[in-house]
């Protein structure tokens, strides 16, 4: 069987995502392309057309990225119920029937993949206590999304930007989200009280060095986790582990993001173990070079 999938947004040249795709398709007996469309040079592209052109050029699927996902529903004809309730999307499955776009679908494996990856990393143990999002940007709204369905006594949310909280509560408020609330615009009053910390911005990218809160503020049993994955280790990971404290790093996102979407694409069930084996090795060669 023969796939060809493409990575739309800006800025993505050094993504990972093409390897990691190929090769676990590869090893589930597939022909899988996978194209790295990066349009930071055209800010005004015509995103509908794109998809088209990659539609008549024989494409089954793009993944979406910065500045695409809430974009680009406005040119799919259905949803999955998690992108309806969220707002975004990662994955768009095409429409190669020639309706003009009347088949394409949009489903968010951000949103699943994260989800994923924490409930593996806490385990089956109960949650009660609060945890913090740091980040209420789109990639914000799918993890706070998860983080709302898995149990938490409180789920509150900080940005700098205090009208993105305002709006992620304002469009969670009719889903029976009451556990979900604003930091107030103050985080550090928040840190010693919440059980965990996820951490959805830009702050700690090769691009963006930083940390975006004061680890040392945390309680000891804390956990934090992270959606950045270049570099794997960000600043904000290096000093959580340095005070002893449990951490997730991107990869886990990153890794449980491209099963999903694999899963989607194709219909078959990647190995999970052997693609999180193999984003290692991705990450390490990259750091080598």
């Amino acid at each position: 069987m023969t796939y060809r999938v493409a990575l739309l947004g800006h800025g993505i040249g050094p993504s990972l995502s093409p390897a990691l795709h190929m090769e676990e398709a590869r090893r589930l007996g597939l022909d899988y392309e996978y194209r790295i469309v990066d349009l930071i040079d055209h800010p005004d592209v015509d995103l509908g057309a794109e998809l088209g052109r990659l539609e008549d050029e024989g494409f089954d699927a793009a993944n979406v990225t910065h500045p695409f996902k809430r974009d680009v529903l406005r040119h799919v004809a259905d949803a999955s119920p998690t992108v309806r309730r969220v707002g975004s999307a990662n994955l768009v499955l095409l429409d190669r029937t020639g309706g003009d776009g009347a088949g394409r679908t949009a489903h968010n494996t951000d949103c699943s993949g994260f989800r994923t990856a924490l409930e593996r990393f806490l385990g089956a143990r109960p949650r009660p206590y609060a945890v913090l999002q740091v980040g209420a940007g789109g990639a914000g709204l799918a993890t706070a999304w998860a983080l709302v369905d898995m149990g938490f006594d409180d789920v509150v949310v900080h940005d700098l930007v205090p009208a993105a909280v305002d709006a992620m509560l304002s469009r969670f408020a009719d889903a029976g989200a009451g556990r979900l609330q604003g930091s107030g615009g103050a985080v550090d009053g928040w840190l010693p009280r919440v059980g965990g910390v996820v951490h959805v911005t830009p702050v700690g990218m090769a691009e963006h060095p930083g940390v975006a809160l004061d680890v040392d503020r945390l309680d000891e049993a804390a956990w934090v986790a992270e959606v950045v994955y270049r570099p794997l280790e960000t600043e904000l990971v290096r000093r959580a582990r340095a005070r002893g404290l449990t951490t997730l790093d991107g990869g886990a996102m990153a890794v449980g993001q491209a099963v999903d979407s694999l899963r989607l694409i194709t219909g078959l069930e990647p190995d999970v173990a052997r693609m999180h084996a193999h984003f290692e090795r991705l990450v390490a060669d990259r750091d080598k070079g």
